[in-house]
């Protein structure tokens, strides 16, 4: 059980490291952060936050994903080497494909709710 509960803190220590070293991931949380304000004054359904938790969940996953990968690509040369830009240009994609598809539903989700309240 006790190793159980330290993977927890290593898991978190790995956050915290790429929280300190990352200002992207910063900026999402921060974002993260906006848009959960947001839907607690428009009081979204269940199902509104579902699909805003798992959008905003996946791009600040994928982006500390991608942090270790950079850290790895780093660790093995410190030379350029295009095999290197691609692998680092191949998770930033993932990071980018999955902020896109947030931003969309963030967009559908609220779209309707900011109508409604400008209308009122």
């Amino acid at each position: 059980m006790s190793k159980f509960i330290r993977s927890f803190t290593f898991a978190g220590r790995g956050i915290a490291i790429a929280y300190r070293n990352q200002l992207n991931l910063k900026l999402q949380t921060g974002l993260g952060f906006g848009v959960a304000v947001l839907g607690v004054y428009f009081r979204l359904s269940s199902h509104e936050w579902c699909a805003l938790l798992l959008s905003v969940g996946l791009v600040l996953a994928l982006e500390v994903v991608n942090t270790s990968i950079e850290k790895a690509v780093d660790l093995v040369t410190t030379e350029v080497h295009p095999l290197a830009g691609q692998v680092k240009d191949i998770a930033a994609g993932a990071v980018l494909l999955s902020s896109v598809i947030a931003l969309v539903v963030v967009l559908l989700v609220f779209t309707p709710h900011v109508i409604a309240w400008w209308q009122s």
